[in-house]
Formats: C-alpha cells, sequence, structure tokens
C-alpha cells in the first residue's frame, strides 16, 4: 500500500528542506541558523513547526542530554513523489501531456530539453513491456 502525505504548508516545508539536505540528526539551534538566512524566526516558531512535523510523523525527535535532535521519518523523494502526484491527479486529470504542456507554454523547450524527454518516455516504454 502506497503511503499518502498531506501536503506541508511553506513554513513546515521549510524545515523539512532543511532535514533533508543536511546531515540529520540536527537540533533546534542548527536548524534555526539555517533558516534565519533566508527569513528569521523565533526559536519558538521554530519548535512549534517541529512539534507540527513530529505530530504529523514527517520527523522523529530524540533526547541527548538537554538537546533534542530531530530526524526526517519521510524522504524528500516520497513526498516530492506524492505532491507530484496529486498535483497531475488534482489539476491536469492525470494527463502528462497538460502538465508539460502548462510547464512550457509560452515558452520555447531547448534540444536538451526535449531530448530529456523523449529519452524518459523511451525508459517508461522499455520498462513497460
Amino acid at each position: 500500500m502506497k503511503q499518502t502525505y498531506q501536503r506541508l504548508p511553506d513554513s513546515e516545508l521549510d524545515i523539512m528542506l532543511i532535514l533533508w539536505n543536511h546531515k540529520p540528526p540536527m537540533s533546534r539551534s542548527a536548524i534555526e541558523q539555517i533558516i534565519n538566512e533566508k527569513k528569521p524566526l523565533a526559536p519558538t516558531t521554530i519548535l512549534s513547526l517541529l512539534a507540527r512535523l513530529e505530530k504529523k510523523k514527517f520527523v522523529s525527535v530524540e533526547k541527548q542530554g538537554k538537546m533534542n535532535l530531530y530526524f526526517p521519518l519521510v524522504s524528500q523523494e516520497e513526498y516530492q513523489r506524492n505532491e507530484s502526484r496529486s498535483v497531475l491527479e488534482k489539476l491536469y486529470g492525470n494527463s502528462l501531456k497538460k502538465f508539460v504542456a502548462s510547464l512550457y507554454q509560452g515558452r520555447k523547450m531547448s534540444e536538451d530539453q526535449i531530448q530529456e524527454l523523449n529519452d524518459f518516455i523511451q525508459e517508461l516504454e522499455e520498462n513497460a513491456k
């Protein structure tokens, strides 16, 4: 059975991106230092976001002395796959053609991008056999 995840608000997704893109486990202060480069957040706000992510089962927390360490429970690939499927189904009626067309509407695709799509389609066809 495929796991489905609820869509994360941007503020929670920002925390997850930090956990995914840095070596876990991470402390709240390490997360705070990185996130404050993008936008300043109070330590209590970061703790609230981490608590919400823990409740949603996106992160686990391990106590180490007086410090909490946070680990992602959901991989970035799993979350992206789930979100992509959801967008494709809800907005494009499961049509990859409509999805790709909307991404490039009015813009010219390079030869490399077209070749990359062709290679992907060929790979899908070979795997379907």
